[in-house]
């Protein structure tokens, strides 16, 4: 990416933290990943690919918590909470019967984005998981009390993985 389009990318966001990071990397042909790093100072935080079995692992501990996979064609969103997994046949398996379940390729992971801006006029922090081509695999949301706010104890532990992860 040149420096011209970085600096570009850097002033759109800038202006707009809260734009769907997806479109954004359609509308500027670059990838969703590129849009992470262009985020404002603070607020996104990366760690390693190395880290999708641990980062699954502690987030199938928080309770209840929205997934969503964005691809050009569609947006699947599931709530509740994400299943305890484990590696076999090259794949991270979701054990679990009923609710969320699959298969997931862990090794195809490039990084681990802990990411907290303002998304429709509210506070929002998501683990996105990056795939090798600077793609999103599917993003992990802190879920919200009654309220609608951010649930502060997964916001603890979101923290607390980002901090550990990405320092």
């Amino acid at each position: 990416m040149s420096v011209a389009v970085l600096d570009d990318l850097k002033t759109h966001l800038a202006a707009n933290p809260g734009v769907v990071i997806e479109d954004v990397a359609r509308e500027r042909k670059v990838t969703p990943r590129a849009v992470l790093e262009a985020l404002p100072k603070g607020m996104a935080r990366f760690g390693k690919g190395d880290g999708f079995v641990e980062a699954m692992q502690d987030i199938a501990q928080w309770g209840d918590v929205t997934l969503i996979v964005h691809t050009d064609d569609a947006i699947f969103e599931f709530s509740g909470p994400v299943p305890n997994g484990e590696i076999g046949r090259g794949y991270f398996n979701l054990m679990q019967p009923k609710g969320l379940h699959g298969h997931l390729r862990h090794t195809r992971c490039g990084g681990v984005a802990f990411v907290e801006r303002p998304f429709m006029n509210k506070s929002s922090a998501f683990v996105a998981f990056l795939n090798v081509d600077g793609g999103i695999m599917f993003k992990v949301f802190v879920g919200r009390d009654e309220a609608r706010e951010l649930k502060k104890d997964q916001l603890e532990r979101f923290r607390a993985l980002g901090d550990k992860m990405a320092g």
